[in-house]
């Protein structure tokens, strides 16, 4: 996993820290991974998640690559109008939405991905028999941690199995159409069976519509966070698809469109975030690496337990220690703990690798911190792709009820 060193550092420099720089080579790299591992199947459209990293100059370049989106809110549909993806090729997945969103989508022209029976009502009333994709909840955990794991019986995603016999029932009285079905088990997916288990029980469940055309089988790639970690193998995963397919044509007699919605896949490894270190505080049972940023840039680690492997910029080749490195939030808010790295030192420039996605996006001001700017190399060029917020933008949105008051 090659990083420009140099490139980083030099980013640093010049739009200081923390801040998020984004390697666009590395979004073809990925993208070139599916390709060839999906180069047997016929027919099949990415959506890149949007969720994973929204920055519009980041859009807009995934839209060149011939990606469609998967969006979650209607903001997310908004954006990707705006960034230039073509509306058809728009899938809007809510969850739990005010039907308003639903009927502003609509308007919009976008796709419509509805998880509940509840929600696929409203829709049969206002649009009667108009197509529609629904999600299913297959009812397996899997994923690299509990709160990303969203198709178990549990989770609230998705449309349970045994409700499945109301929405045929719809679909024979001519209030849905259902086009196309949709699934997502969970990230950082890496054992075959889960992946099947799920694509089986969307493959059975595609025989009782009569108007299937697509079958979506969302994210969950799972990559590498460090040198030797395990990832899903791409080739066998694209196999038990085929085998899928070829099943549902034998029985069915026609051939299905597939969508795939990499987010973290795409965009994760193509970026860095990167701090400054303040202090470094020894006590007996701990060195702690006190840097500038905390959970409120970078919320990963605290939130999903996530391992991203840290470099000193500024030292990277040095002797080894072992450091637990922390933020500044007035709550637990560690990054790492107990982690070799080379010898850190007050004012050294450390990097997380594995940043690109729920890095920026994830991001808040709480203890009224501003959030980081955002940059890219594109073509072996820096460029600043979301400035740096300052201190009125805290303010900009508030009321001051008491500014011409006197206590």
């Amino acid at each position: 996993m090659y990083m420009d060193i140099k490139k980083l550092k030099k980013a640093a420099q010049i739009y200081g820290t923390p801040l998020y720089v984004y390697d666009l080579s590395i979004i073809d790299r990925q993208l070139k991974k599916l390709k060839v591992a999906f180069n047997k199947i016929n027919n099949y459209q990415i959506h890149f998640a949007a969720k994973a990293l929204s920055n519009i100059s980041i859009l807009k370049y995934i839209n060149s690559l011939g990606l469609g989106l998967d969006a979650v809110s209607i903001e997310e549909v908004k954006i990707g109008i705006k960034c230039g993806f073509k509306k058809e090729e728009i899938l809007f997945t809510p969850n739990g939405v005010n039907f308003s969103e639903i009927r502003e989508a609509v308007s919009l022209g976008v796709k419509i991905n509805l998880d509940s029976v509840e929600s696929l009502k409203d829709f049969s009333n206002s649009y009667p028999n108009q197509p529609v994709s629904i999600r299913i909840n297959p009812g397996v955990y899997a994923g690299g941690n509990e709160n990303i794991s969203v198709g178990h019986l549990n989770s609230k995603f998705g449309i349970p199995e045994e409700r499945l016999d109301e929405i045929l029932e719809m679909e024979l009285d001519k209030k849905i159409k259902v086009t196309t079905l949709h699934i997502h088990t969970g990230s950082d997916i890496i054992k075959d069976n889960d992946f099947q288990l799920g694509i089986k029980k969307i493959f059975s469940i595609a025989h009782n519509f009569d108007n299937i055309e697509t079958i979506d089988l969302g994210g969950g790639i799972k990559i590498p966070y460090f040198e030797g970690d395990t990832e899903t193998d791409l080739d066998n995963y694209a196999k038990i698809i085929k085998d899928e397919l070829k099943k549902f044509k034998s029985k069915k007699g026609k051939d299905l469109k597939l969508i795939f919605e990499p987010g973290k896949f795409l965009v994760s490894d193509s970026g860095y975030f990167i701090t400054k270190v303040n202090y470094v505080k020894k006590s007996s049972r701990n060195t702690f690496i006190q840097v500038d940023s905390g959970f409120n840039h970078f919320v990963r680690p605290t939130l999903y337990n996530s391992f991203h492997d840290i470099i000193n910029l500024s030292n990277p080749n040095d002797e080894k220690f072992e450091y637990s490195v922390v933020g500044y939030i007035c709550e637990k808010d560690t990054f790492a703990e107990k982690r070799i790295i080379s010898k850190i030192s007050s004012g050294d420039i450390l990097c997380f690798k594995n940043s690109g996605a729920y890095g920026f996006t994830m991001t808040s001001n709480y203890n009224s911190r501003l959030k980081p700017s955002e940059v890219c190399i594109y073509k072996n060029k820096l460029t600043e792709i979301r400035k740096r917020e300052e201190f009125d933008d805290l303010l900009n949105r508030q009321i001051d009820i008491f500014k011409d008051w006197h206590f």
